[in-house]
């Protein structure tokens, strides 16, 4: 068996020392690139060479971090400050929208409440009823200072101006042209006297027109009362007087009926007419016969709520006329000579009514053909409430439901087909 040659010493052979030539060139190489790459990394860079011409790499990367940290907070400031003016700009725009709608919420909160006060049932508070001192002698004049108390209508006792007047005055409003108490004085007057001062203006106007006239038969007085009436004419330019002439019973059926207009008037009458058309075209004067002060408290009282109701239309622009023009229902019906179209017409003049359709106006024409079909109607029934209820049950057709004419309806047209009245008020 071979025994087996142990080295008690290591022996070096070539190889060896080709390795360990090979491991030292190889870590310079390393070494080598190592600082090649830090070159490169450092000359790629020019501002990161230091003063003296060395290049240090932790002095770049300082440097480096303090600008990058300079121009972000420069910006961060000036994105801060673009945002604050931006913020202050939306709240001035904000605070101006704000005003702009709080003042035309208080525009219209104005034009609202002068809308409503100038409205009838609350500009009728601002009128107050000048009566003159002088119809207080009459005692009937009590019924008409009861009613406006009762009507809770201000009036004011007075001992100025045109004697045995009424005249309005309104309180002004702030956008209204105001003299020194804030009053605006309405140019309706009334001039209240009786049947004999009439016939004392009568006197006194023939006197003033040279006619015939006794002086002896004329009542202390009587020219001056024509006379007030004239100069307060000529002094207040743009009054509206209207005299009020109370008779008696026997007066206003008599003396002062239809049959007194004919060609066999006697001279006294003659001359109150030519009074009067001297008052209607010179002076524009009307007169009105009346039935003691009853009638002249609703004269008075009827007065009074037109006037409050004159502002509101005028505001809202009523037309001349009460009805539309517009429309093919105002062109007119055509009637034939054999009568065709009449009853079109009829239903037409049912239906110029307020508050009535065509439907309801149907239903009256289609009951009774024609006007003098339902005064023949009319005329049968004894009672005067059956006549004026004699339309109330007629069906109406059309619509969802069924319904009638109605007993208001019914009362208007009874109105309108039998009143002699023509000034009456059908509603």
């Amino acid at each position: 068996m071979s025994a087996v040659h142990r080295a008690n010493t290591w022996d070096i052979s070539d190889s060896e020392n080709e390795s360990d030539d090979i491991k030292a060139s190889s870590s310079s190489c390393v070494i080598l690139d190592q600082n090649t790459s830090i070159n490169e990394s450092n000359t790629s860079s020019p501002s990161a060479r230091a003063e003296d011409g060395s290049i240090s790499p932790e002095g770049v990367k300082i440097s480096g971090r303090r600008r990058t940290r300079r121009r972000t907070r420069e910006e961060v400031l000036e994105e801060l400050e673009t945002r604050t003016a931006a913020k202050e700009r939306r709240r001035e725009e904000k605070d101006k929208l704000k005003e702009k709608k709080l003042q035309e919420q208080q525009i219209r909160k104005e034009a609202a409440e002068r809308l409503n006060l100038l409205k009838p049932e609350n500009f009728i508070k601002s009128l107050t009823a000048h009566i003159h001192a002088v119809l207080l002698q009459d005692a009937g004049c009590d019924v008409l200072l009861r009613t406006l108390d009762g009507l809770q209508w201000r009036n004011r006792i007075e001992n100025q101006g045109l004697p045995n007047s009424i005249r309005w005055t309104q309180q002004a409003l702030q956008t209204e042209d105001e003299d020194e108490d804030g009053v605006i004085e309405e140019d309706q007057v009334l001039m209240v006297i009786s049947h004999n001062e009439l016939e004392d203006m009568v006197m006194s106007h023939k006197t003033v027109t040279n006619q015939s006239a006794l002086t002896g038969d004329m009542y202390e007085g009587a020219e001056s009362q024509l006379d007030h009436l004239y100069k307060y004419l000529t002094r207040t330019a743009g009054k509206v007087v209207t005299i009020l002439v109370m008779i008696g019973h026997q007066q206003r059926s008599g003396s002062w009926g239809e049959d007194d207009f004919d060609l066999h008037l006697d001279q006294h009458h003659l001359d109150t007419e030519e009074l009067l058309v001297h008052l209607q075209l010179y002076w524009n004067v009307a007169v009105h016969f009346l039935l003691g002060w009853q009638e002249v408290t609703d004269h008075v009282v009827a007065l009074t709520k037109a006037l409050s109701k004159r502002p509101y239309k005028a505001l809202c622009g009523d037309p001349d006329l009460g009805f539309c023009m517009d429309g093919s229902w105002s062109a007119g019906v055509r009637v034939d000579r054999d009568g065709h179209g009449l009853a079109q017409v009829w239903t037409r003049q049912i239906q110029q009514l307020n508050r009535v359709s065509p439907a309801m106006a149907k239903a009256v024409t289609s009951a009774y053909s024609s006007p003098s079909l339902l005064l023949k109607a009319y005329e049968e029934l004894p009672s005067e409430e059956e006549r004026r209820r004699l339309l109330a049950d007629l069906t109406v057709v059309g619509g969802a439901k069924e319904r009638r004419v109605g007993p208001e309806l019914a009362g208007r047209v009874h109105r309108l087909l039998t009143s002699q009245n023509p000034h009456l008020l059908l509603d």
